[in-house]
């Protein structure tokens, strides 16, 4: 059986907070608002999968009402979402994934997300796709108000 899922995040953007995509640090003056670290590209990979699994969103499995996830590292997250689908049969097929954010230019860190990636998902990286874009200077993302992800998941069972 194949199961396709699809997910999607944005976060503010703010100072006096880190910027985490993908699990890498990047280098800049704002970082994303969240109740965890706010890693976007993540918690899109993590809807994506639960969303194939019909087992919801995160903030179902990891609500931001509960403290033990509060400044949590978002790859924590994702590798608990990965022994879920252990515990239900699947295995993930491949991902791709795009985040939308006009700055920071994002090009020299797409390599190590998707080792991350594929790392907390014990898988190949060439299973693990990851995108930057603009919004050519349209919407918040342009704005340098936020930043967006989407992703794709196909699942085996």
């Amino acid at each position: 059986m194949l199961k396709i899922g699809y997910g999607y995040d944005v976060h503010r953007l703010v100072a006096n907070r880190k910027l985490i995509l993908g699990g890498v640090k990047i280098p800049f003056k704002k970082g994303l608002l969240g109740h965890s670290d706010a890693d976007v590209l993540i918690h899109a990979v993590i809807d994506a999968i639960l969303g194939a699994m019909a087992l919801g969103d995160i903030g179902k499995i990891f609500p931001d009402s509960d403290k033990k996830y509060e400044d949590i590292d978002s790859r924590i997250l994702l590798r608990k979402v990965f022994a879920l689908m252990k515990k239900n049969k699947f295995t993930l097929n491949n991902l791709d994934a795009t985040i939308s954010a006009q700055f920071p230019k994002l090009q020299s860190y797409i390599l190590a997300m998707r080792e991350n990636i594929a790392e907390d998902l014990q898988t190949k990286i060439e299973a693990i796709s990851v995108k930057a874009t603009t919004e050519e200077n349209l919407g918040i993302t342009a704005e340098g108000r936020a930043i967006t992800a989407a992703a794709v998941v196909l699942l085996e069972k």
